[in-house]
C-alpha cells in the first residue's frame, strides 16, 4: 500500500511541477548543518511528511512519530522544518514538504551543497628558490604559471600580480584553471604573484602569493683593488662584480696558499700593518647565485712606492723654477708631499704665494718663484707614502745669477770682425798683384776699369826721433865703411785704361819700371855729390 501512495505522489509532484509550483533554493556547505523550512506560514502548523524528490519521491520522514526517519541526521524542528547534520555533496537535490491542514498543501525546496575550495595549488617553474621560500628566474628566462583547487561546484581562478612600490592588479582570468607563460622576464616583471580560487556558490575563497625575483648575471668582470685609509694606518681590500642582480658574494684570499682573509657581500676586507708587505698577493673570488659555480677571480698585487726625479735643478736668481716628483708604482696609490731638508726634522712645504704645489695622477710638481740664493738654494725632499712603505728621493736647487748673453755674442762677434780685418789688411799688404788679377779675373775684356799698381811700400814716417837717430847712425857707419847706394821705396801710382789689351797693360808696367829706374839713378847721383 506505501508504494502505491509513492506512486501517487510522485504523479502528483510532477503534475505540480509542470505547472510552475515554486521552488525555493538554499544553500549549505559540507560538514555543516541546515534547515530546511517547510513553506513560510506561520501559526498552528498540520502533520508534515518530508520527502527527497529527485527522479522518484523519497520518503526522509514524518511528524507521525510512528514512522522513523531514514537516516538519524534528519530530523524536525518546530514540528514542521526538516533540520540536516553534516551535509554532504550527497543531500545536495530538491525536497519536498507536505502539510495535510483543512487540506493538503506542498512546499518544494531545493538544497544546494558547496565545496571548499579546500587548497590552492600554485606552479612556477623557476630557476630556483631561496632558503626562505622566496622564487627567482634568470633575467631572459622562460616562466610558466599554474594555479588549481579542489572545489564544488568548479572555482573561479584569479591571477593578481604587484609589482614592487605598485597596487595589486588583475593578471589572468580562468573560470577553471589557470595557466599561462611569460616568455621573457625582466626586472619590471618582479613582484608578488597571486592566485585566488573562489567557490561563487559559497563565496568562499582562498588565495597564494608567492613572491618571484628576476636574477641577472653580471656581464662584467670583477675588479678589485687596494686602498689606503684616511690615516695611512690600514690597507682596505675591495672588489667589485657591477651588472648583476642580486649582489654577488666575495671571498678574499692570500696568494700563494689560498688563507682565507674574508668573506662577505660588500667585498670589503681592512688588513692590519703585520699582514702587509711589499709584492705581496691578495686573490678576490666573487660567486653569483646564477653562477658560475667556480665564480670568478681578480688579483691585487700591493707595492711599496718607487720615485723617478731629477737628482739636480738650476733657478736663475729672481726667476722660476720647477721641480718634479713622478711615483712610477704604488699599489695603493702614494700619497705626495714636499719637505725641506736645510734643517731637523723636516718640515713639509705647504702652499703659498712663493711655493706652489700641483698634484695630477700620481706625479706632483714643485714651483719655486721668485729664487732667492740665501732662502731656496739647498736640499728638497720629494716623499711618496702608502700603508705599505715609505719612499724618499732628494733634489739638490742651485741658484745663480744670470749670465748677460747678449754681451758675450757681441763680444765674440767683435773679436771675429776684428781678426777678419787684420787678416784681410795683411793679405791685401802683401799680394796686391794677387788682388788685381783676382778682380780682373771677374771683370768683362771689354769692360774699362782703372788699376791701380803698388811698387812697395816700408814702414809710414816713424817718430820724428827714430828718424833723428837713424841719420846719425848712418853717419857714423859713412865715415867707418865705403859708401853704399840705398835705395828708397816710394809709392808710384800708375794708371792705365785697360780695354782688352794686354800689350798696352804690359808698356804701362815697361812705362813703369824705366820711371822707377830713373828715381833710383836720380837718388844715386845726390848721394854720390859731396856730403
Amino acid at each position: 500500500m506505501a508504494a502505491g501512495v509513492l506512486v501517487c505522489l510522485g504523479a502528483l509532484l510532477a503534475r505540480w511541477g509542470a505547472a510552475g509550483l515554486e521552488t525555493a533554493v538554499v544553500i549549505g556547505e559540507t560538514q555543516e548543518n541546515i534547515t530546511l523550512p517547510c513553506g513560510s506560514i506561520s501559526g498552528p502548523r498540520g502533520p508534515v511528511t518530508w520527502y527527497r524528490s529527485d527522479s522518484e519521491p523519497v520518503f526522509l520522514l514524518s511528524s507521525n512519530s510512528s514512522l522513523p526517519p531514514v537516516d538519524p541526521r534528519f530530523s524536525l524542528v518546530n514540528a514542521s522544518s526538516l533540520h540536516v547534520e553534516a551535509l554532504n555533496l550527497q543531500d545536495e537535490g530538491n525536497y519536498t514538504c507536505r502539510e495535510t491542514l483543512n487540506g493538503t498543501r506542498w512546499f518544494r525546496m531545493e538544497l544546494q551543497v558547496a565545496s571548499g575550495p579546500y587548497k590552492v595549488e600554485v606552479n612556477i617553474s623557476t630557476t630556483g628558490s631561496l632558503p626562505n621560500g622566496t622564487l627567482y628566474a634568470a633575467q631572459g628566462s622562460q616562466v610558466d604559471f599554474s594555479c588549481r583547487s579542489s572545489s564544488h561546484p568548479l572555482p573561479k581562478v584569479e591571477w593578481w600580480f604587484q609589482a614592487t612600490g605598485s597596487n595589486i592588479e588583475p593578471f589572468e582570468n580562468n573560470l577553471t584553471s589557470s595557466q599561462f607563460s611569460l616568455l621573457r622576464m625582466s626586472q619590471n616583471l618582479q613582484g608578488n604573484y597571486t592566485c585566488s580560487a573562489s567557490n561563487e556558490l559559497s563565496g568562499r575563497h582562498r588565495q597564494v602569493t608567492s613572491e618571484l625575483l628576476v636574477y641577472s648575471l653580471p656581464l662584467s668582470v670583477p675588479q678589485c683593488w687596494a686602498e689606503t685609509s684616511p690615516g695611512l694606518s690600514v690597507l682596505q681590500l675591495t672588489c667589485r662584480w657591477h651588472g648583476g642582480y642580486p649582489d654577488p658574494t666575495f671571498q678574499w684570499t692570500e696568494e700563494p696558499g689560498g688563507v682565507v682573509v674574508g668573506k662577505s657581500r660588500l667585498g670589503v676586507e681592512v688588513l692590519n700593518q703585520s699582514q702587509l708587505s711589499d709584492g705581496k698577493k691578495f686573490k678576490c673570488v666573487a660567486s653569483h647565485v646564477l653562477g658560475p659555480e667556480s665564480g670568478t677571480s681578480c688579483v691585487v698585487q700591493i707595492r711599496s712606492p718607487a720615485l723617478l726625479s731629477e737628482p739636480m735643478k738650476t733657478c736663475l736668481l729672481g726667476g722660476n723654477v720647477t721641480l718634479t716628483c713622478q711615483v712610477s708604482r704604488a699599489d695603493p696609490p702614494a700619497r705626495i708631499v714636499w719637505l725641506r731638508n736645510l734643517t731637523q726634522p723636516k718640515v713639509v712645504i705647504q702652499p703659498s704665494g712663493h711655493y706652489l704645489i700641483a698634484h695630477s695622477g700620481q706625479s706632483s710638481t714643485l714651483t719655486i718663484c721668485n729664487c732667492s740664493q740665501a732662502l731656496d738654494e739647498g736640499y728638497y725632499v720629494c716623499r711618496a707614502e702608502n700603508a705599505v712603505g715609505v719612499k724618499e728621493v732628494d733634489i739638490w736647487l742651485s741658484v745663480k745669477e744670470p749670465v748677460n748673453i747678449g754681451g758675450i755674442v757681441g763680444t765674440i762677434v767683435s773679436l771675429l770682425l776684428l781678426g777678419l780685418a787684420i787678416i784681410s789688411g795683411l793679405f791685401l799688404y802683401y799680394s796686391p798683384v794677387f788682388c788685381w788679377k783676382v778682380g780682373s779675373a771677374f771683370r768683362g775684356q771689354d769692360m774699362g776699369d782703372v788699376m791701380v799698381l803698388v811698387d812697395s811700400e816700408e814702414e809710414e814716417m816713424e817718430e820724428e826721433a827714430d828718424v833723428v837717430e837713424e841719420e846719425e847712425e848712418e853717419a857714423v857707419e859713412r865715415e867707418e865703411l865705403p859708401k853704399e847706394i840705398h835705395k828708397h821705396c816710394h809709392i808710384h801710382r800708375v794708371t792705365a785704361l785697360v780695354n782688352g789689351n794686354i800689350e798696352q797693360m804690359g808698356n804701362g808696367l815697361l812705362a813703369l819700371q824705366d820711371d822707377s829706374s830713373e828715381q833710383q839713378s836720380d837718388i844715386i847721383q845726390e848721394e854720390d855729390g859731396p856730403v
